[in-house]
């Protein structure tokens, strides 16, 4: 359904219409909840707030972007909202570059020890070590396939930015992962 029909119609008060808005949100919103947040019980608080803030926004969504970049924007900022409150994180857009990502993983394991399920969970567990900013980057681009321009409305970061981001990212989880699994880097410079 068309996003200017499908506001249209949630603003009316269709039931069906407010349940597929959120059926088609609900994945996009949990991975920039769990990527800036990660797993803990304010969740599915953060959840709740998000639809809260789409629904008494929706009146005002204009399609100059997708309904669904402009909901990941609202996402964003609740997440960045709630890390200022908790000051789990002063500023999201500073890093060290060299944080060494620690994982539940034996060392020096060969990854053809594991099975594909085991080498996801090890790079998910990667992906949520890394700093906020780059696992929502990440995380956008890689998991929910969304454009770098979309990802920037989102964050609010330039074009620039967000591939400079992905880059720095992706460099982390390949040292993470190299480090646990040595022999994986066939694998990784097939990707």
């Amino acid at each position: 359904m068309d996003d200017k029909i499908l506001v249209k119609k949630v603003n009316e008060g269709d039931r069906s219409a407010i349940r597929l808005l959120v059926e088609n949100n609900k994945s996009l919103i949990w991975h920039i909840i769990i990527s800036m947040v990660g797993h803990n019980s304010d969740c599915e608080d953060l959840f709740q707030e998000v639809f809260l803030q789409v629904f008494k926004g929706l009146r005002r969504f204009r399609a100059h972007a997708r309904l669904s970049t402009w909901i990941g924007s609202i996402t964003h900022h609740v997440c960045v909202d709630y890390l200022r409150k908790r000051k789990k994180e002063t500023d999201l857009h500073s890093h060290d570059a060299d944080q060494k990502i620690v994982l539940n993983f034996s060392q020096n394991m060969s990854w053809e020890q594991h099975d594909k399920e085991d080498l996801n969970r090890l790079v998910l567990a990667a992906i949520a070590k890394l700093p906020a900013s780059y696992r929502t980057v990440i995380t956008l681009y890689h998991l929910d396939e969304r454009s770098y321009q979309e990802i920037g409305e989102i964050t609010g970061m330039p074009d620039g930015t967000v591939k400079s981001y992905i880059s720095r990212g992706r460099n982390l989880l390949r040292k993470a992962l190299l480090t646990l699994v040595p022999d994986m880097e066939e694998i990784l410079d097939d990707l």
